[in-house]
């Protein structure tokens, strides 16, 4: 897939501001903190909850975007004897935020992060978020610390988890980690990234589980320009994503033995919805014999080739419809297992991120320990669900409008141009509407007119529309 990073250029810096303080306004975004909730923060990073257990020995390291302050997770991976064992580091947020104090009621109306180009609208406080509660390196942080033990062929074989000071010894960025793997010259903690993230892959693959490495957009902003381009997620992305994964999973098993939790649930996709991707496969020429799942088919794929990548843009539409799923009395949810993941799996790794991580972490330690789980905890689990879906709502609406913003800005003066593309997706029941990925700019969007479209082939369009804030891009197939 192309990566050309595309710049915004000066013409279009005041319409493309313009729209995004637009939409903040339009979609209700939260804005800055109230005085009493940066009171209460500046006062828990000064004075947190520490653990009584001190786990600073222990060298980890972290694996995030270059320009992240905000760290949830931190690592360290080592050889047993008969295995590998795995600790995963995960911020304490509970042990700054007060039950029912200003802050932990603003991370209720804001539940997670939004990521703007040009800047987020954080859950936490940048004092805690990016400061007391961050696992940045050099620094002794209260966290949740997990041990994962597994066995040679990379399946849990042991869980501890508890409460510990941490300390952070390395900040690295995908680009960087994957150069060191594939260089050799990474220490044995990150070289094991590779191993063992292999082997969780290879588990996944048994157990019918899916990793979609649809190529993305991504925006990014270097010196107050912004950045378009097409991103395919390198193989240090899924190893990483891997060890979370391997966390949720065990999460999720301590919570359904305990028989209270919350969970991360997607439903099995309809016969209907597979049997439009048999469909579309016809159609781009991919091979799936009637014997091979799904899974097996998305596996074989290059993001790399055009008629593979609009394939994985149409697979993405058996992801929708993951909620969170909460149980107690012993009584599991149907369904219980996330239909990607093919397992019982939560979200509990990324707390300064995303309001429910709190609540899945203090569960799974009260379990853990043996103890009963906290009565803040259990007063909000019936409202959590409610809360992240209107959350993800808005942060999904966020990435996406902001794309369609920037896309726009682009190419608002290039009204009539035509351009190279390739046909990702056309609609079921009006073949002459679908979208297009162009590859220079770096630009998805619709497309419509004329005959039929032509799934996955090349197709020269031409621009029609493009106004950040009002009117988003569209294309209509150029006329031979």
């Amino acid at each position: 897939m192309p990566r050309r990073p595309l710049h915004i250029t000066g013409a279009a810096e005041a319409p493309l501001r313009a729209a995004l303080r637009e939409l903040r306004i339009t979609l209700g975004v939260p804005g800055e903190f109230p005085p009493e909730v940066l009171a209460e923060a500046e006062s828990a990073a000064a004075a947190p909850t520490l653990p009584d257990t001190d786990a600073t020995d222990l060298p980890l390291f972290t694996v995030d975007p270059p320009d992240s302050a905000d760290l949830d997770q931190a690592m360290h991976l080592a050889r047993r004897r008969d295995g590998f064992r795995v600790h995963y580091a995960i911020a304490d947020v509970a042990a700054f935020v007060k039950p029912g104090g200003a802050l932990d009621a603003e991370a209720h109306r804001r539940v997670q992060t939004l990521y703007f180009p040009d800047g987020k609208v954080p859950l936490h406080p940048a004092v805690l978020s990016e400061g007391a509660a961050s696992l940045l390196p050099g620094r002794s942080v209260p966290a949740l610390l997990w041990r994962i033990d597994l066995d040679a062929e990379g399946r849990t074989v042991a869980t501890d988890l508890r409460r510990a000071l941490v300390r952070s010894r390395a900040k690295l960025d995908y680009e960087g980690a994957q150069r060191q793997i594939d260089d050799g010259t990474a220490e044995e903690p990150l070289a094991l990234l590779k191993t063992v993230g292999l082997l969780r892959e290879e588990l996944e693959r048994e157990r019918g589980g899916i990793s979609l490495g649809v190529p993305e957009q991504e925006i990014t902003e270097r010196n107050g320009t912004y950045f378009l381009h097409y991103r395919a997620p390198r193989p240090a992305d899924g190893w990483n994503a891997q060890i979370s994964l391997l966390t949720g999973m065990a999460a999720a098993d301590l919570m359904t033995a305990s028989g209270t939790g919350i969970l991360r649930t997607l439903p099995t996709a309809p016969d209907g919805a597979v049997a439009r991707l048999r469909r579309s496969a016809r159609a781009l020429h991919i091979d799936w014999p009637h014997h091979v799942s799904y899974a097996d088919v998305v596996r074989s794929l290059d993001p790399g080739n055009a008629s593979h990548a609009a394939f994985l843009h149409e697979c993405t539409t058996l992801l929708r419809g993951a909620g969170y799923t909460v149980f107690s009395g012993g009584e599991l949810p149907s369904p219980a297992v996330h239909a990607a993941v093919a397992a019982a799996y939560t979200h509990c790794t990324a707390p300064l991120r995303r309001l429910v991580d709190r609540y899945a972490g203090e569960l799974c330690l009260a379990i853990s320990a043996g103890q009963g789980v906290p009565e803040w905890v259990l007063a909000a689990l019936d409202d959590l669900p409610r809360e992240m879906a209107d959350g993800g709502r808005r942060a999904n609406t966020v990435e996406r409008e902001c794309v369609d913003i920037i896309e726009a800005a682009l190419l608002k003066d290039r009204i009539g141009e035509v351009f190279e593309g390739v046909v990702v997706d056309v609609r079921e029941h009006e073949p002459a509407v679908g979208t297009v990925q162009v590859e220079e700019p770096a630009v998805v969007a619709r497309v419509e007119g004329g005959g039929p479209l032509p799934l996955g082939e090349r197709l020269r369009v031409r621009l029609i529309q493009a106004e950040p804030g009002s009117a988003k891009v569209q294309f209509a197939p150029e006329q031979a």
